[in-house]
C-alpha cells in the first residue's frame, strides 16, 4: 500500500464519520455537524417547520452526495493505478481549496456576527482544511 491510498483512506475513513454525523446527530458540533451554526438551533423550535424541513432535507442531501463521492474514491483507491491514487490527491487539493473560495468568507462572516458557537470556530474550521491540503499535497509529493 503507497502513502497515497493511506492518506486517501484516512480521508475516506474521517469523510464516513462525517457521513454518520450528518445522518445520526446533525445537530453535533463535532466533524461536519452543524450544531456550530445557532440558526440551526433556533429553526428547529420554530412554529414554522418549513424551514426546518429545507435545512434537514439539504443536510441529509449533503450527506448523500458524500457518501457517494466516499464510494467512488473508496473505488478508485481499490483499483486505481499510482497514477490514479496521485492524480485523486491533485483532485482533492483543487476541490478543498474551493473551501477558501465561498464557504469561508461565508462562515468568517456569520462567526463575526456572533452566528457561530464557539467563537472563532470559522478561524479553526480554516486552519483544519488547511492541514487537510497539506496532508494531500505531502501524498502527492511523496
Amino acid at each position: 500500500m503507497t502513502i497515497a491510498q493511506i492518506i486517501l483512506l484516512i480521508f475516506i475513513f474521517l469523510e464516513l464519520l462525517n457521513v454518520v454525523t450528518l445522518y445520526v446527530n446533525p445537530s453535533s458540533k463535532l466533524g461536519n455537524g452543524i450544531g456550530v451554526f445557532q440558526i440551526w438551533l433556533i429553526q428547529k423550535q420554530d412554529s414554522d417547520q418549513r424551514n426546518s424541513a429545507l435545512s434537514t432535507y439539504l443536510v441529509n442531501w449533503v450527506a448523500g452526495v458524500k457518501l457517494i463521492f466516499i464510494c467512488l474514491l473508496l473505488m478508485i483507491v481499490v483499483t486505481g493505478t499510482n497514477f490514479q491514487h496521485k492524480a485523486s490527491l491533485a483532485i482533492l487539493i483543487i476541490t478543498t481549496a474551493s473551501f477558501y473560495w465561498r464557504l469561508f468568507p461565508s462562515i468568517k462572516e456569520m462567526d463575526k456576527l456572533g452566528w457561530i458557537d464557539p467563537e472563532g470556530y470559522s478561524t479553526t474550521l480554516g486552519v483544519m482544511i488547511a492541514m487537510f491540503i497539506a496532508l494531500f499535497l505531502v501524498g502527492l509529493i511523496v
